[in-house]
């Protein structure tokens, strides 16, 4: 995705689907082992640990980069992201940007938060997927239903894109939860125990194979996608990534000790791993915000320079923001913890109403006054 945005990887988009068809796979294993341990899901708890691990990050990042826009951006970029951060805070920005018709693929870069559509959807997945966990996985056979309704449910979200894409601006199915609903479903799918069973009966040397296979695949696909424009990506080709990226997960997990397993176990993966979530919020305010040329250069020279000061951003919130909320500091706990969440929220509230609107024509250029004798 890095890549992508950069200008550098015309299928880096793809990305995205590994994250969601991940996310799917991470919580819905929560979930379930939750229910199958305690007999119940503690929802509260964990909508909390979610709000923990993923707003004050974000919250951070929106407040940094209304400041940096003020000071550094142009006007049309501030007073877009000015319009755009409410639907962030409330994580609905996808659909902000559907109503807009702010197409993606032609109008992100003059969006701060045009990323922020995919934490949106995971947002709105984090709230409906664990009342149907919830409901689905009581009694017995319960991870078989939960698996059943994961499938159906990624099956009717690959109707949905088929039905509702349209060839001359894809943003709606693109950003849209319903139509992307797949790849999150794919994931909770491989974590539950049809699927978990299969992968564990997979013998070591024919995992390590059609993982490094997968692997491969995948990075093709992401180099040799051309884009929106490419026939049948949502047709189909976006559900085969998906699905390819779901196996892919699956038997990693189901085969931790094999030669992939692993590698992608090894320092460095898992300390990008750990940086991911900060990186992916940084990187593209960092993109839009640098100057073209950096140093006196651009290209690849500037995408290295904006992806290590992203790198370094990442570095500071996890340290300074993400591990103390995550891993329950002090200050964050009990009602501490609700007295510095009101306190975050009326900062940033404030913020972004002291931060003056730029008029609709500021910055844009007076082409009569310029001809004017």
């Amino acid at each position: 995705m890095l890549l992508f945005h950069a200008g550098h990887m015309s299928g880096g988009f793809l990305g995205v689907d590994l994250f969601f068809v991940l996310s799917g796979f991470l919580i819905t294993g929560l979930l379930l082992r939750e229910a199958a341990g305690r007999g119940r899901i503690d929802l509260a708890a964990f909508w909390a640990r979610r709000a923990r691990r993923l707003l004050p990050a974000l919250a951070v990042m929106g407040v940094a980069t209304l400041l940096l826009a003020w000071a550094f951006g142009s006007p049309a970029l501030l007073r877009l992201a000015l319009d755009d951060a409410p639907w962030v805070a409330v994580q609905g920005a996808n659909w902000h940007f559907i109503a807009e018709q702010a197409g993606y693929w032609d109008a992100s870069d003059t969006r701060l938060f045009a990323h922020l559509w995919s934490i949106a959807v995971e947002w709105q997945f984090y709230l409906v997927w664990p009342l149907v966990v919830l409901a689905a996985a009581r009694g017995r056979g319960g991870e078989r239903r939960v698996a059943f309704l994961a499938a159906a449910g990624a099956l009717l979200s690959l109707a949905l894109m088929v039905g509702l894409a349209d060839p001359v601006d894809t943003t709606r199915v693109y950003e849209g939860t319903d139509t992307r609903a797949f790849s999150l479903l794919l994931g909770a799918l491989a974590a539950t125990a049809p699927i978990r069973g299969l992968c564990a009966r997979v013998p070591r040397p024919a995992a390590d194979v059609v993982v490094a296979l997968l692997g491969c695949g995948l990075v093709a696909s992401w180099v040799l996608t051309g884009g929106q424009s490419t026939p049948g990506l949502f047709r189909g080709g976006m559900f085969a990534h998906s699905l390819a990226a779901a196996v892919l997960i699956a038997l990693l997990a189901g085969v931790p000790d094999g030669r992939a397993g692993r590698l992608v176990g090894s320092a460095v993966p898992r300390r990008l791993g750990e940086l991911s979530y900060s990186l992916y919020l940084w990187h593209w305010p960092v993109y839009l915000l640098l100057p073209e040329a950096v140093f006196g250069i651009g290209g690849w020279g500037r995408t290295a320079v904006a992806i290590g000061l992203s790198l370094g951003a990442a570095m500071a919130a996890k340290r300074w923001v993400e591990d103390p909320v995550r891993f329950r500091a002090r200050w964050a706990t009990g009602r501490r913890g609700l007295l510095a969440l009101a306190a975050a929220v009326a900062v940033a509230a404030g913020v972004w109403s002291a931060i003056p609107q730029p008029h609709p024509g500021a910055g844009t250029v007076d082409v009569d006054r310029l001809m004017a004798p």
